[in-house]
């Protein structure tokens, strides 16, 4: 078992995170003011399009000042266009809601469950594919993560369990530790998955308890991270995939293609390199998922399967992300 020892020292100068989270943007005029973009204010659409805009300074931070098109800042920034209805977009885009089974738990896919463990981010992304998604009746973690636990326990087959949300880590390592606790005594869940973003935006979140707790766990342990774009990556980020990687954990990253924002063959293979300097192997390249409110940021296929083949031609095989989506009722990710 690797100790509290054995970890890398956390970067100097990081705040707590829960400070941190306390403190994020969630105004978009201080936002577009922070960024010298003031003139922007004019075309931000009324009540953040209804989806709440959230960034941690941290991460904006790594945005350019008085750059409109700043592709970090696209992610985050509500958009007119989020107010426009597209067709064949919906609310419930890869249809969660019908692969319920248990409180805040979803069973989609063989051998493995989803437990969506919060019902918030440390970042709201514009494209998110759940940001419709009921959280207030469908949180996994409440009461002591009892109806979850008692479906895992109850279904032999589940031998992998996946923390998603929202973000999982906006938990207390308190809170985390319970279920790790209960799942230990699971014989046949063999495999811890969490999905998180907050390694990215807010790498104080990986702390010395997190990373204490994640060591300890008696099971394979699997972090997805989402990086779009090369430039969320700095020194922060480096170091909190360097503790979860000494911590044991297996990392991958997850991307969603979108349009002006990462769909160009060069960030993909800046983001693949960039991803794999910190021990991160790319995973997914998500098409959009066709959620109201995100029409704008969608590539045709045509497109994006050019931009695999580019990636093919100058990157080795374990750079290259699998290109797929998600459609409901198929026993998997459908690869394109």
């Amino acid at each position: 078992m690797i100790t509290a020892t054995a970890l890398p020292a956390q970067p100097r100068g990081l705040p707590d995170w829960r400070q941190s989270l306390r403190e994020a943007v969630t105004d978009a005029r201080e936002l577009l003011s922070l960024l010298d973009l003031g003139d922007l204010v004019d075309k931000l659409p009324p009540k953040d399009a209804g989806f709440a805009l959230r960034v941690p300074r941290g991460f904006l931070m790594r945005m350019r000042k008085g750059d409109p098109w700043d592709p970090l800042l696209l992610q985050v920034l509500p958009q007119l266009a989020e107010c426009e209805s597209a067709t064949d977009y919906v609310t419930d885009a890869v249809d969660d809601l019908s692969a319920r089974v248990a409180h805040g738990v979803l069973h989609k896919y063989d051998g493995r469950a989803l437990l969506i463990a919060a019902g918030s981010c440390a970042v709201n992304c514009r494209y998110c594919f759940r940001r419709h998604f009921p959280y207030s009746e469908e949180i996994a973690a409440a009461n002591g993560w009892r109806e979850a636990l008692a479906h895992l326990r109850a279904d032999t087959s589940i031998r992998e369990a996946i923390l998603s949300g929202g973000d999982p880590l906006v938990l207390s390592n308190a809170k985390l530790a319970e279920f790790g606790q209960a799942l230990a005594d699971i014989p046949h869940v063999r495999t811890l998955r969490i999905h998180t973003r907050m390694p990215v935006v807010l790498p104080e979140r990986i702390d010395d308890g997190f990373c204490d707790w994640l060591a300890g766990l008696a099971l394979r342990r699997v972090i997805v991270l989402h990086v779009n774009h090369p430039n969320e990556i700095d020194h922060t980020v480096r170091a909190a995939c360097a503790r979860l990687r000494e911590a044991g954990a297996m990392l991958l990253n997850q991307s969603v293609l979108l349009r002006g924002i990462n769909a160009d063959a060069d960030v993909l293979a800046a983001l693949s390199e960039r991803l794999f300097d910190c021990g991160v192997l790319p995973y997914y390249l998500h098409q959009l998922d066709r959620v109201q409110g995100a029409a704008h940021f969608e590539m045709p296929d045509a497109q994006a399967l050019s931009l695999i083949d580019a990636l093919r031609a100058r990157l080795p095989g374990y750079l290259v992300p699998r290109l797929v989506r998600e459609i409901p009722g198929e026993a998997s990710k459908t690869p394109l």
